[in-house]
């Protein structure tokens, strides 16, 4: 545990922030495309977003975006880099912490790298209203370690069996072993209403004969074959198709993400990353 005496003062005035942790049971969901779209609501909205790609297997923000980052935050860690000279600039001017893939660099720091760390986030002299999570998918450690740091959880579940199944595992664990109770479930390529209603339906009926949990419906985005076209093009879909059924379905879950009262937080990105440090507790 990092004590407080070693932080510098201004961590504890910085602009709060608001932390969404977009996650999944099952991979293949969409979960990364979901985060792109997100960030780019937002930041049309004013906001200024940045994206901490936590899918430490399979880190592929940048590709969806079609940037190519020269650093990550292992060069921080490394002292090679200061934290500005790796985060990078994706469309709308959304801010992107890079990861590497196959590291599981954030959930074994000492403790000389976590101060380092702090110490950097202290310096990155940008407010961020909002930080997007994109974690991994499954009940893996590095998974459930970001969601549990985040004030926010979202689950992503498309209407197959599988996915709903380990939607449920994922909800479990983290409810069990870690407490949480509260869970926004958004459904992933849904032919329609009925179908992304029914999908939320089954998860919900299974989740209250077993958990003490609150899931609440946060809507749908359609299965539009533009997606994956847009992904070949490495391009998120929300700006290549904004016409397209499913980028209306963003604009409109992203509307209800925003107007929906939001606790009191205190701090910016640096509590959340003292969270996971288990410097502070929840």
């Amino acid at each position: 545990m990092i004590e407080e005496s070693v932080l510098p003062e201004k961590m504890k005035i910085q602009k709060a922030t608001r932390v969404i942790a977009v996650t999944s049971g099952k991979g293949g969901v969409g979960k990364t495309n979901i985060v792109g779209a997100f960030s780019l609501y937002f930041a049309r909205q004013g906001k200024k977003v940045m994206i901490l790609d936590a899918d430490l297997g399979l880190s592929n923000i940048d590709v969806l975006f079609g940037i190519s980052p020269k650093y990550n935050i292992e060069n921080v860690l490394a002292g090679e880099r200061r934290l500005s000279e790796v985060v990078v600039n994706g469309p709308q001017n959304v801010r992107i912490l890079p990861a590497s893939s196959g590291s599981q660099w954030l959930t074994h720091l000492n403790e000389e790298q976590k101060i380092k760390l702090l110490g950097e986030l202290d310096d990155f002299d940008e407010d961020i209203d909002i930080l997007l999570v994109d974690t991994g998918a499954g009940i893996a450690s590095n998974v459930l370690f970001f969601c549990e740091a985040s004030q926010e959880i979202i689950v992503v579940v498309t209407p197959e069996p599988t996915s709903i199944t380990d939607a449920y595992a994922l909800v479990k664990v983290m409810s069990q072993n870690y407490g949480e109770r509260k869970f926004r479930v958004l459904v992933n390529m849904a032919s329609g209403s009925s179908d992304a209603l029914e999908t939320f339906r089954r998860l919900s009926l299974v989740a209250d004969r077993f958990l003490n949990v609150s899931l609440d419906y946060l809507g749908y985005f359609s299965n539009d074959p533009l997606v994956p076209k847009a992904v070949r093009s490495q391009n998120s879909f929300l700006e290549r198709y904004p016409g397209a059924q499913v980028s209306k379905d963003v604009m409109a879950v992203g509307r209800a993400l925003q107007n929906e009262s939001v606790p009191e937080v205190k701090g910016g990105m640096q509590f959340f990353f003292r969270r996971i440090f288990g410097g502070i507790s929840a």
